[in-house]
């Protein structure tokens, strides 16, 4: 069974090792607890028997606009709906903090994921690499 956690205390090496897992890089602790109370609306995690094995979280501008990042899944644990359900509880909770959109960056290989998994409509963006 998988229990969410809205805003819960962040463990930076839990976390890390969660993150290095999804998406496939070495652990380097960083300083998440600290980067999330400070600009995160909200993060959301997923525990399988206190492990922490899914994350999301959720940072905005202040109004109307939430943008999801890292959304994690540990790869043991994933095609068993967790980033779905963790997606769903991010929004739930930028549209209860008044949010009027929520955004999300993604590469091609996800889109089934955002688009039909998630509900997010495609649309088209940019990026510049700034190192």
């Amino acid at each position: 069974m998988i229990d969410y956690r809205i805003r819960f205390p962040v463990d930076d090496i839990a976390l890390s090792g969660l993150h290095a897992l999804a998406f496939g890089h070495r652990v380097e602790v960083q300083p998440w607890a600290a980067r999330l109370d400070r600009h995160a609306l909200t993060w959301v995690g997923a525990f399988s028997n206190n492990l922490l094995v899914g994350f999301v979280q959720v940072c905005w501008d202040g109004g109307a606009h939430a943008f999801v990042l890292d959304t994690a899944v540990h790869p043991e644990y994933g095609r068993q709906g967790i980033g779905k359900r963790l997606v769903r509880a991010a929004a739930s909770e930028a549209k209860a903090a008044g949010c009027e959109w929520l955004h999300v960056d993604y590469e091609p290989h996800l889109a089934d994921f955002y688009v039909k998994a998630c509900g997010f409509s495609p649309t088209e963006a940019a990026l510049l690499k700034l190192r």
